[in-house]
């Protein structure tokens, strides 16, 4: 347990006081919260984030195959490719809703078996309508987890560790996606393309998808061992329920404590609605609360710098360049290392140094290095064959910057815009709230998606590069002026 603390430790006073009670378990006081505990639930939850990541991911490799199966051109292939975030858009809407129904373990319980069958029927799809039936599925599965396992991590973790443990959230997700880059890249290579067979009669691309199966029965099976949030067992008025869980969570002298804020919290509250998003009173009485709008421009700006584009189309953006499709595979591997890097820096400063100033960076950081790649791209000329051709300087520029901006964005708004959406709004307003954020996060990530490959042949990548360095230079302005830190903050002291 020592060596947990360890790598999660920074120096501050609130985990000296972690490390005090972890002092008191090893000499057998019972009042020690059992944070071990803690950290291997939340583990957990981040199954959720590592199969999110790889469903995104995992399409990464398989464009070519669907492109020559399905015999679809550009618009077709691009809604291939989207659908899935129809689902993602609907499943983090009503996630939060169905989650003060019926729980967050239950919702979490229902993604993984969502997972399952949809990396199974994405793998057997004969035709367009059936591939984007189960990709949507798979949609509404990672758009339960990527609300959802946040939150969850959120209502149970401690304030002091809190922001490392949803950012082990992001580390996993980032995980999943290399993992699938790892395993498109060595199917590949090992069949010869994405569209060759590969074993049992069936192409490359294909299984693919079927070896998200494992990760995602394993995801279902740990969620039957780990308890409800506490909170939420407290917003269903289950205070038994609730005890025990604090009780295992922080040890028995942190139960009335937690009792007493929870309940303080939800006191005079209803049954969460909708409507609960609205001021109540006041000059801007019936209007939609500020902090919603904070978590709406969080949410959407994440997307509207274009990451997915890297993620979704790597293999494409650097085939259109001139690498081959081994080469384009190799560089979305080192794009995911480089995302995993940026995220254990992002481990270590999180609740050092707070959310913010991690945004800030990240979008500083972000305007420059994808004006760099927008450059390098307007010096690309047309191939005898019709493709673009970047020179030696401008190819290595290109490459160069485009892993600094994962990096970037890895290092801050990736970890630090779901730490926030988890723990930022007051608990009555916790699931409308992610609600609402996780639907504009994935339309915004929709249109990014569907509309990548039309700016393709259109305005070419330099466009494409182009737009997406404005919204970097636009998100600057949004977190100076508009987002607020919740570092070392209490969920019941989220007023809104």
């Amino acid at each position: 347990m020592r060596k947990i603390v360890q790598k999660i430790k920074t120096g501050s006073s609130s985990m000296q006081a972690i490390e005090s009670s972890l002092d008191a378990l090893e000499q057998g006081r019972p009042d020690s919260p059992p944070l071990a505990f803690v950290v291997l639930i939340c583990s957990v939850a981040t199954i959720g984030g590592f199969l999110f990541g790889f469903d995104s991911g995992v399409i990464n490799g398989t464009v070519g195959g669907l492109q020559q199966a399905f015999n679809s051109d550009t618009a077709g292939t691009g809604f291939n490719v989207a659908s899935m975030l129809l689902g993602c858009a609907v499943g983090a809407f009503f996630a939060g809703r169905l989650a003060d129904l019926w729980g967050r373990r239950t919702l979490l319980i229902i993604s993984a078996l969502l997972f399952i069958v949809s990396a199974w029927g994405s793998g057997v799809a004969s035709n367009s309508p059936e591939f984007v039936f189960y990709r949507i599925l798979g949609g509404l599965a990672v758009g339960v987890a990527s609300v959802m396992s946040p939150a969850y991590i959120s209502e149970v973790a401690p304030a002091a560790i809190r922001g490392r443990l949803i950012t082990i959230n992001q580390i996993a997700l980032i995980s999943g996606l290399f993992m699938a880059f790892v395993s498109n890249y060595w199917l590949a290579k090992t069949a010869g393309s994405a569209v060759n067979e590969w074993w049992m009669g069936f192409s490359a691309w294909r299984w693919m998808f079927w070896v998200e199966i494992a990760p995602a029965t394993l995801f279902f099976l740990a969620l039957l061992l780990i308890p409800e949030s506490p909170r939420y067992l407290m917003i269903s008025q289950q205070t038994s329920k609730a005890t025990d869980v604090l009780r295992r969570l922080y040890g028995e002298a942190e139960v009335q404590r937690k009792l007493n804020a929870i309940r303080e919290s939800v006191a005079g509250d209803r049954n969460p609605r909708m409507a609960d998003l609205l001021e109540r009173s006041g000059r801007r009485a019936g209007k939609i609360r500020k902090i919603v709008w904070v978590g709406i421009g969080l949410a959407t700006f994440q997307q509207l710098v274009g990451i997915n584009v890297v993620f979704y189309y790597g293999a494409v953006l650097w085939q259109a360049v001139g690498f081959s499709e081994a080469d384009a595979l190799l560089i979305n591997i080192i794009s995911g290392a480089v995302s995993i890097g940026a995220c254990l820096i992002t481990l270590t400063l999180i609740d050092r140094i707070g959310r913010k100033p991690l945004l800030l960076i990240g979008s500083i950081g972000m305007a420059i290095t994808l004006g760099l790649v927008a450059f390098a791209f307007t010096r690309a000329t047309i191939g005898a064959d019709g493709s673009l051709q970047l020179s030696q300087g401008m190819g290595l520029l290109a490459l160069v910057a485009a892993n600094a901006y994962v990096f970037f964005f890895n290092g801050s708004w990736g970890p630090a815009m779901w730490t926030m959406l988890g723990e930022m709004f007051p608990n009555q307003i916790r699931g409308s709230g992610l609600a609402i954020s996780g639907l504009a996060q994935w339309v915004a990530n929709f249109a990014i998606t569907m509309t990548f490959p039309i700016l393709l042949t259109g305005i070419g990548l330099a466009g494409a590069y182009g737009i997406y360095t404005l919204f970097a230079v636009l998100s600057i302005a949004f977190v100076i002026y508009l987002v607020h830190e919740t570092r070392g903050l209490e969920l019941e002291q989220m007023r809104g």
